[in-house]
């Protein structure tokens, strides 16, 4: 179906689990592939602006997901993902284990003290800054995100002094645990995580059986 509104947005994550916002290794798979042309291109309310109002309905996760690109999964395929991707390890034991580095770990305690962040705090909070401070905040802050840690709670616009929005919207970080709660989030632990990672899999194979299953393979995995 064609989307054309915030609303259809979130009917199709939910029809179909997961969404990638572009295109990617199965055709037909992402909100660029099946947004109106006119709505992606030019328009002031598009599927750049649903964004936040797709995250606010609740239903579904956002963030970089898909080979370090972004797309939204389902609350109902949410617990599996998190228990595939983090592969047994809350962040706490995977800094503790060694599998996390000081970039990582002073991101992800710094929005889960504060709950929801935004961005541009973040950076400033964990000292990258623009002169002499710490460098790579889209790589750490994108790892994060595809290791099921971190996600987008919301994103926020400049407001001119006539009261409209203008710009780029600026993300605003959160846990999966502040914002989906600690017994969502972590209610597929007890399966193995290569269990969860089948359960996606072979959902995904279902809804698009002519597309061969490395690719598939490419777009879930992240070890």
């Amino acid at each position: 179906m064609a989307i054309a509104s915030a609303g259809d947005v979130s009917r199709e994550v939910s029809r179909l689990g997961f969404l990638p916002f572009f295109r990617n290794l199965i055709p037909g798979f992402s909100i660029e592939e099946m947004c109106l042309p006119s709505l992606w291109f030019g328009s002031d309310d598009g599927p750049w602006e649903w964004k936040g109002p797709v995250i606010r309905a609740g239903g579904c996760a956002y963030g970089k997901f898909f080979a370090g690109k972004a797309g939204y999964i389902s609350v109902d395929f949410l617990p599996d993902f998190l228990n595939y991707r983090r592969d047994g390890y809350d962040f706490d034991s995977r800094y503790e284990c060694g599998m996390a580095g000081y970039k990582d770990m002073n991101i992800y305690d710094t929005v889960s003290r504060y709950g929801s962040i935004l961005s541009k705090k973040l950076k400033g909070l964990c000292g990258f800054t623009k002169s002499g401070g710490e460098k790579g905040f889209d790589g750490v802050i994108t790892r994060l995100q595809m290791q099921g840690y971190v996600c987008v709670s919301d994103f926020e616009y400049m407001i001119d002094k006539h009261g409209q929005r203008y710009g780029w919207g600026v993300a605003r970080y959160s846990t999966f645990e502040n914002m989906f709660g600690e017994e969502l989030s972590r209610s597929a632990y007890a399966r193995d995580p290569e269990d969860s990672y089948m359960i996606i899999f072979e959902h995904l194979k279902k809804l698009f059986p002519n597309v061969p299953e490395k690719n598939i393979h490419r777009i879930l995995r992240y070890r």
